[in-house]
């Protein structure tokens, strides 16, 4: 049985492992003076806690969180932008989430714009704003909110265009000189709006096929069997994607499909989350580790990722729970100190609860 004790104990030295190995290049580059005022310590702490199965991604981050850092991007341009490529659930707007995060304080703070919403070329006016004479054309409207792109001196806006194979090729094309310049006109009003103070993240599934069944284990990680998998990717890419589209992304990140070990450290995270929930009722949740590896292995599937883990966690835990704690409400409110035992996927769960 695994006890708070012991996974306060284990947290701690995974703490002190993860400052431990933080980079020398990310030392230095914390240490810079920045306009800038995200750390980049914390930042490689919170990404390898969160990002889980993607060791990659996570140093290619770091690397663009380094480049802000030290403010040498062309003023001309958005400060950084990037491809994020690979099948469902693996953590790329995950990703997007924790850089705005890192660099905001908050991961709401990102202007996310769902391209799956616009597939037909004439909702390029949802980018562009309406032209002149259509209805709205003088107001410059937009899907775009100002304050979260442009944000500030000392933080950066973040933008995330999820999915981004799914938008008609009109609305891509809309997208060039944001990419290229850092702004956008709107055509009704004359109205710009700068990019040039913000990071912007694209999603995409095209070549998921590619990822399914392929999990990076010692066949996976040979450099020549790698090497073969990103060239089939970016094929895909550049046959998807116009010339002059494509040869605007500065950096196309690749996310493997997630093994049963990151999806074990995705369902920690998890119940971690679910007992911050739980605190506010003065309660607490307790999994063996027995059962953490068979409701992994019941209900992780690669082809379908964290969601997937997130799907078991309330089907299987959740719910059990909810009615749990309606069958004994009575008990919970009389006690002062009460531990309840059940069993849920053929193993204990041990529930406490202080009032």
């Amino acid at each position: 049985m695994v006890f708070i004790n012991e996974v306060l104990e284990q947290n701690r030295k995974k703490l002190e492992a993860d400052k431990a190995s933080v980079t020398p290049k990310v030392k230095a580059a914390a240490t810079i003076r920045s306009r800038f005022v995200f750390d980049l310590e914390h930042a490689h702490t919170l990404l390898n806690e969160r990002l889980k199965g993607q060791p990659e991604v996570v140093e290619q981050l770091l690397d663009a969180l380094a480049f802000i850092k030290v403010d040498i991007a062309d003023s001309q341009r958005p400060l950084w932008n990037a491809l994020l490529l690979g099948p469902t659930g693996v953590g790329k707007t995950q990703s997007a989430k924790l850089l705005a995060q890192i660099l905001t304080g908050n991961e709401d703070n990102l202007c996310r714009i769902d391209m799956n919403t616009l597939s037909q070329s004439h909702y390029s006016a949802a980018i562009t704003g309406a032209p002149p004479g259509y209805v709205g054309s003088k107001e410059g409207v937009s899907l775009f909110d100002e304050a979260l792109i442009e944000g500030d001196l000392a933080r950066p806006g973040v933008v995330l265009f999820d999915e981004i194979e799914k938008a008609s090729d009109e609305v891509r094309m809309a997208l060039l000189s944001i990419l290229e310049d850092g702004h956008l006109t709107l055509t009704g009003s004359g109205k710009s709006i700068n990019f040039r103070n913000c990071v912007i993240l694209m999603t995409s599934n095209l070549g998921a096929r590619l990822w399914e069944g392929t999990q990076m284990g010692r066949l996976g990680k040979a450099l020549g069997v790698q090497r073969s998998r990103q060239q089939r990717a970016l094929q895909t890419i550049t046959q998807s994607f116009s010339p002059e589209f494509y040869n605007r992304i500065d950096r196309v990140m690749m996310f493997d499909s997630l093994s049963s070990e990151a999806a074990h450290d995705i369902l920690m995270l998890e119940l971690n989350q679910l007992n911050r929930r739980l605190a506010r009722k003065n309660c607490s949740l307790i999994l063996s580790t027995e059962v953490c590896s068979h409701l992994v292995k019941m209900g992780f599937t690669a082809r379908y990722g964290a969601r997937s883990v997130r799907r078991l966690v309330r089907d299987s835990i959740e719910v059990p729970l909810a009615r749990f704690l309606v069958d004994h409400a009575n008990e919970l409110n009389e006690a002062s100190l009460l531990n309840l035992n059940g069993v849920w996927a053929q193993g204990k769960v041990q529930f406490t609860c202080q009032s």
